[in-house]
């Protein structure tokens, strides 16, 4: 990986290591597959967050941003990510997001896979203004991000997502409650059929921070069942 990274806690390495070790999250006793979440990683460490054991928040900065040069001809790479690492290739991601406090535009956070600044993907829903927000998700390959999206109401402050990974296919999907999830996005990821790191994101691109929490943190087998119609080729 071409970023740097540094372990989960406050902004003393010391501290940060024993916080690591000493943290039990709570997770499910069917997470079966062989990835930790209590060894998710910092790429680009938040100035304020908190971590407990069935919780997160993150405070945004002002001006951090993921995308790359489509349209908007400029590069941002400087949110914070905080990911685990893995090279099992079928598996699922789960997490709730909430995020009371956005107000500002395009205040975001959710569900992330971030490989390098010019290999990514992420979901969230985005603020736009009092009316509505967009959800939707980035995908970026060699350098040049897409933007798929729908538009909510800006009454929703909860969101859950599905990460799901098939080899070097993924599959992103979303939920208002938890148990019925809509599809959002599939692609395929360039650089993503070894070793990847995923997790969770938060940013606000323009002049805005808020708190963003996120909950029920799972890993499953893979729910992005494989195709049963058409045989590949």
């Amino acid at each position: 990986m071409t970023a740097n990274v540094s372990v989960i806690g406050t902004l003393d390495n010391e501290v940060s290591h024993r916080c690591v070790k000493n943290t039990e999250f709570k997770f499910p006793k069917e997470q079966v597959l062989d990835i930790r979440l209590e060894n998710m990683k910092w790429t680009r460490e938040p100035k304020e967050y908190k971590i407990e054991s069935d919780r997160i928040e993150i405070t945004t900065i002002p001006n951090t941003d993921l995308w790359q040069q489509t349209y908007y001809h400029f590069r941002n790479d400087n949110a914070p990510v905080l990911q685990v690492e893995t090279e099992e290739k079928f598996f699922s991601f789960i997490v709730k997001t909430e995020f009371t406090g956005s107000k500002h535009r395009f205040d975001q956070c959710g569900i992330v896979m971030y490989l390098d600044s010019e290999n990514w993907l992420k979901g969230s829903v985005e603020y736009e203004n009092e009316n509505f927000q967009h959800l939707g998700s980035v995908v970026t390959n060699h350098g040049y991000s897409d933007w798929a999206t729908t538009t909510i109401s800006a009454d929703v402050k909860t969101m859950w997502y599905r990460f799901s990974r098939r080899e070097d296919d993924y599959c992103i999907e979303c939920s208002t409650d938890g148990n019925n999830y809509s599809q959002m996005r599939i692609c395929h990821m360039w650089k993503g059929g070894g070793k990847i790191s995923f997790g969770i994101y938060a940013c606000s691109p323009e002049n805005s921070c808020f708190k963003a929490v996120f909950t029920n943190m799972q890993i499953t087998e893979c729910a992005w069942k494989a195709h049963d119609g058409q045989q590949p080729d």
